[in-house]
């Protein structure tokens, strides 16, 4: 039982391979099945870390694999999305570079700082995940995104934001800050408080 919450994070590189794959071959109906993978990727995200809660085996190494895990996910999800709809990616480069460079920069900070990958799990980015899942979902099926897709870049780029504060705030590297307050009173020596749902 307490191996669950690994088994669901580890699933996760086989769903972005499989997904890079229908993405390259075009089997019939490659596209639902794409975007089924994806909401199931983003299923195991979410329960990977409440089931882990609850068996009580949320350790640190967990989270930071988890971290890890979730950008190869998203990256080879990504890599799919341009196979099969690079128009799209074409006319949207400038903002997917900006957002993609912001993020590379927090992990960057992250390793300059503690030497250690960004795993702050805050609650912004959980749903600026939810606007990305639902962008992909959208450019999968249409190959095209309007106004979806501009509120995911803005909030990809407040949520990197705040990540890069967050990490310029703490002094010692922590994972499951749920925002910038929460890093203010880290910093402050204190003990913050965590919703038992969302982090650990």
């Amino acid at each position: 039982m307490k191996k669950i919450p690994l088994y669901l994070i580890y699933s996760r590189l086989v769903l972005s391979v499989v997904i890079v794959l229908f993405a390259i071959w075009r089997p019939p109906f490659y596209r639902g099945c794409m975007v089924a993978l994806l909401v199931t990727g983003l299923l195991t995200d979410v329960f990977d870390g409440i089931i882990a809660r609850k068996l009580n085996v949320s350790t640190q190494r967990l989270r930071r694999l988890d971290s890890s895990i979730d950008q190869v996910f998203w990256i080879a999800v990504l890599a799919a999305c341009c196979i099969t709809c690079p128009a799209f990616f074409i006319r949207n480069y400038v903002y997917l570079l900006i957002v993609l460079g912001a993020e590379v920069l927090t992990y960057v900070v992250s390793f300059i700082r503690f030497k250690k990958e960004v795993a702050t799990h805050a609650i912004a980015s959980k749903v600026w995940t939810l606007t990305i899942l639902a962008t992909l979902i959208q450019v999968i099926l249409s190959c095209d995104s309007g106004w979806l897709f501009q509120c995911c870049f803005y909030l990809g780029v407040v949520t990197r934001v705040e990540i890069l504060l967050i990490l310029c705030i703490i002094k010692s590297w922590h994972n499951d800050i749920p925002s910038i307050y929460h890093a203010v009173q880290l910093r402050k020596g204190k003990e913050i408080k965590r919703h038992q749902l969302f982090n650990g």
